[in-house]
């Protein structure tokens, strides 16, 4: 039975100002409807998978764990990694995890953040590949090259049968010349980073040829904790495991390597020229997303999250708008971007890891105003659910609210609170809200005080085993 196996550690710097540390390129619908960890997950239907297992980062599990509820694929299923290691020893922690159900499971490798316009004929290739990994071959998928990219891994295959082809090499990314030479050959394939093979040919693989990661992941998930809807490993223990590719790991040393080709429409989404290369576009070869107006533009790409854009006269222009941030990139230059988020870091800013708005397990808030002293937020908390029991030492707050009924707790004083009713928090009391409705508690928090950072919080309980 196929497990998917859904690797989520990215951070997609190229695609700034939208995708951020905190809320990264996966977690975004940029394409359609759904997320791209949503379309991953939701392409896979036909396949008839088991339960998905998804490998993120610590940081993103409750935004993770609410895209997966939100599609109905939520099951105690997510891997939290406690370093990023890279994809070799993510996958080993996957590959425990479903042996633990099945002893023949297969796992199909998907990174998070990927497009394919044609599912159904990516799922007819997964089937066939399918019977080479239950033979024990590890499988890899090598996406058709349609020119001469510079920017994607390579792999060589040979001339095979309706079972793959026999990988002679993975090739590193190439120069311009040496891309079109691949090209030209039809010997090369567009590394895409999707793998499929049995668990235990894996981790029979991984043992062989990197020891040290086989068993610092063993040791790590030798007792596993089940916390919420998330899987704990050994901090210690994973720590020491070295962070390595599978690529460099197993697959440029096994001799059980098949690559089988693909021509389904896929993208990394890597970078705001290759998300307007998958987008719909004009007669003029622009492609627009949100409140947008363009005149006179041609092969021009415009993003608005939450107010009008409008462009006059642009020819090969990249614009991105969001709450807090513009982008305004040639497109032939958008692989720089990651220089603007470097820049962003270098000077102590906080763009490059958070947007406005903010996703927490109970709801959301965004930051409307700040200046000295004071701050102003719009939280909405869902019904049902509760902040953490918490502590400020710097700063007290007036909640005023909106929309829905608060249950708000002071010290020892509890209060419902209703629309166009207010509560103030002193410094230093100890306080807890939540939604006891069954509509959204929408109200706005106004902080004052000397240090207003999200870190001036002590929390004395928490239903989400923050701490």
């Amino acid at each position: 039975m196929i497990f998917p196996v859904v690797l989520s550690g990215g951070s997609g710097s190229r695609l700034w100002p939208m995708s951020r540390e905190l809320y990264p390129k996966q977690f975004l619908p940029l394409v359609g409807e759904y997320t791209l960890l949503q379309e991953t997950l939701q392409r896979l239907d036909g396949l008839n998978p088991r339960t998905s297992i998804l490998v993120c980062n610590e940081e993103h599990r409750f935004l993770a764990a609410e895209q997966l509820r939100q599609i109905g694929q939520l099951d105690h299923n997510i891997i939290l990694e406690p370093a990023g290691k890279n994809t070799a020893p993510a996958i080993a922690l996957a590959a425990f995890t479903a042996l633990e159900s099945d002893p023949e499971a297969v796992l199909l490798v998907l990174p998070a953040d990927h497009v394919i316009n044609d599912a159904d004929s990516f799922r007819d290739v997964v089937k066939k590949a399918t019977i080479a990994a239950q033979r024990g071959d590890l499988v890899t998928f090598g996406v058709i090259p349609s020119y001469p990219e510079t920017g994607y891994g390579y792999i060589r295959g040979d001339a095979g049968g309706e079972l793959g082809q026999t990988v002679k090499s993975f090739v590193e990314k190439p120069d311009l010349e040496t891309a079109k030479a691949y090209l030209a050959s039809g010997d090369y394939y567009w590394n895409s980073g999707m793998f499929l093979f049995r668990a235990d040919r894996y981790l029979e693989e991984l043992a062989q040829h990197r020891p040290e990661i086989y068993q610092a992941c063993q040791a790590a998930f030798a007792s596993p904790e089940e916390d919420l809807d998330f899987i704990r490993v050994n901090k210690e223990a994973f720590y020491l495991c070295p962070s390595e590719s599978i690529d460099y790991a197993v697959m440029e040393h096994t001799d059980r390597a098949i690559v089988f080709p693909l021509d389904v429409g896929w993208s990394d989404v890597g970078s705001w020229s290759s998300m307007a290369d998958v987008a719909k576009k004009d007669d003029s070869g622009n492609t627009s997303k949100g409140d947008v107006i363009q005149h006179n533009s041609r092969d021009t790409y415009v993003f608005a999250e939450n107010a009008l854009v409008s462009t006059v006269g642009l020819d090969g222009i990249v614009v991105v708008q969001t709450k807090d941030a513009l982008l305004v990139a040639a497109k032939n230059q958008v692989q720089d971007v990651k220089a603007v988020v470097q820049s962003l870091k270098a000077s102590g800013r906080t763009e490059h890891r958070l947007h406005r708005e903010a996703y927490r397990p109970w709801g959301k808030y965004e930051s409307i105003d700040s200046g000295d002293r004071y701050q102003v937020k719009r939280i909405t908390v869902k019904p049902g659910e509760k902040l953490s029991v918490q502590m400020h030492h710097h700063r007290a707050e007036h909640w005023i609210v909106v929309s829905g009924t608060a249950k708000v707790t002071i010290d020892d004083n509890t209060t419902l609170v209703t629309e166009n009713q207010s509560v103030y928090i002193p410094v230093g009391s100890v306080h807890v809200l939540e939604n006891p409705g069954q509509i959204p508690l929408q109200l706005i928090e106004v902080q004052s005080g000397a240090y207003l950072g999200e870190d001036d919080i002590v929390r004395f309980e928490d239903k989400y085993g923050r701490h």
